[in-house]
């Protein structure tokens, strides 16, 4: 039987290219730029074939990332929602040791060198 394949979801290209390198397993990181439509996520829903996969979503810790995580627990209520401590406020900007902790948190493979920083 295959794995089922993971997926984060982020809202930026920082917070993208923050969290590539410490992920050590393939996954899939989709970038929504900012907030989206009910539309745009159920087009995200199609194109990735998301109900088939393990969704995880990674917003930052702000009013923005909040209304993002209510829009996907209502579309996609089986994602799991990883969180940031609120005094990083955004994923780009947290230390990534930080990142790599409730990365493992959520089960992932983290690059180990990243839990030293």
């Amino acid at each position: 039987m295959a794995m089922v394949e993971k997926v984060i979801i982020v809202e930026g290209r920082t917070d993208k290219k923050k969290i590539q390198p410490i992920i050590n397993e393939p996954v899939t990181i989709i970038c929504t730029n900012g907030t989206v439509s009910l539309t745009k996520i159920d087009e995200l829903i199609e194109l990735y074939i998301l109900e088939e996969k393990d969704v995880y979503i990674l917003a930052d810790a702000d009013s923005a990332g909040d209304k993002l995580r209510n829009q996907f627990k209502r579309e996609l209520p089986e994602a799991e929602h990883i969180y940031i401590d609120r005094a990083y406020r955004e994923v780009a900007t947290s230390p990534v040791n930080h990142l790599a902790t409730v990365l493992t948190g959520a089960n992932f493979d983290v690059n180990p060198e990243f839990l030293l920083k």
